[in-house]
């Protein structure tokens, strides 16, 4: 039996990379969809995930959607390729709707055209628990209304409903994942964990002073990219397609994340080492996100291995590593 095949849109991304690991175990042919020749994440994937096959291609660019299908003749396709930086798609709305909603959209009706009406490709679309935004109930589950509160949740309830569009009107076997905030050692640095878990780091090492940040009153529902993308390839495994939230079930707010990556390294009043600044508010604020996965459990079998302790733990030390091999 030939092996499946799958195509990763956001390959350099941290679910992009632990989505790659878990489908290249589970024996698939994988290519990553990679924008331009001179991607500066390339070489890094390249060195990565040695058995991922990247291609070319754009979310913005239709011809070259179809031209990547084409390709790679995909079992199942994963739409992880997002502007997903929520303060960015503030100064940048038009291009967040560009790449986040209309780019699903693109890939949405390549599959389509190429797939031709016969049920062969399986897409996942990566949906956001941002799209819930100012929330009508909590925890929220897959019925809960949206309230979208930045461009970035706009475009991807769009995204979303063109997912449960295309299933609807042409049979495409086609499911979103509404994942609640998910973090890892592989997070960008522009992100508030990462940001935090590095900056932990560096005080520690004597390299840093202090810390700038927003609102550390925001709750959110974290969980680890590695457990999160299992309930992503276990949606493409049912009979059905369908929409589940992927959360813990658990709230915690950017003050409990402090206080947990600063006892890393043994400080319990971080108070006089994290500076406020208006700079890094959202001009309109999600101040409470919290997830009901009841449907992913009963359905697919999914639970989240990784507390949230265990996930900050996880990320200073990494952190700690990386910054003791540059001072090196």
């Amino acid at each position: 039996m030939a092996a499946k095949r799958a195509l990763v849109t956001g390959i350099t991304g941290q679910d992009g990379t632990y989505l790659a690991e878990l489908l290249l175990a589970k024996g698939y042919q994988v290519f990553g969809l990679i924008r331009g020749q001179n991607n500066p994440k390339r070489a890094m994937i390249e060195q990565m995930l040695p058995g991922v096959e990247l291609v070319e291609g754009d979310l913005t660019d239709m011809s070259s959607l179809l031209s990547t299908l084409e390709y790679s003749r995909p079992d199942e396709v994963y739409n992880l390729g997002a502007i997903s930086f929520v303060k960015l798609s503030f100064s940048q709305p038009e291009l967040t709707g560009n790449v986040t909603g209309l780019g699903a959209l693109r890939l949405l009706e390549a599959v389509r055209i190429i797939d031709g009406g016969k049920g062969h490709i399986r897409f996942y679309q990566a949906s956001s628990s941002e799209m819930f935004g100012k929330v009508r109930e909590t925890p929220q589950d897959e019925l809960t209304a949206f309230h979208p509160r930045s461009p970035y949740g706009v475009a991807k309830v769009y995204a979303h409903y063109m997912t449960m569009n295309y299933r609807e009107s042409y049979g495409l076997y086609a499911c979103s994942g509404i994942a609640f905030n998910h973090e890892s050692e592989r997070r960008g640095h522009e992100f508030v964990t990462r940001k935090i878990t590095s900056s932990v780091a560096r005080i520690s090492l004597g390299l840093q002073k202090d810390l700038t940040l927003g609102n550390v009153d925001a709750a959110r529902d974290w969980g680890h990219a590695a457990d999160f993308v299992e309930a992503f390839w276990l949606m493409l495994q049912q009979q059905s397609p369908d929409d589940y939230v992927v959360a813990t079930g658990e709230t915690h707010t950017v003050r409990d994340f402090l206080d947990l990556a600063f006892a890393e390294i043994g400080i319990d009043d971080w108070a006089p080492l994290v500076k406020k600044d208006a700079r890094f508010m959202r001009p309109a604020e999600v101040d409470l996100l919290v997830g009901d996965a009841s449907k992913a459990r009963q359905v697919l079998g999914w639970t989240p291995k990784v507390s949230f302790a265990d996930l900050v733990k996880r990320m200073v030390a990494a952190d700690i590593e990386i910054e003791k091999a540059r001072k090196a």
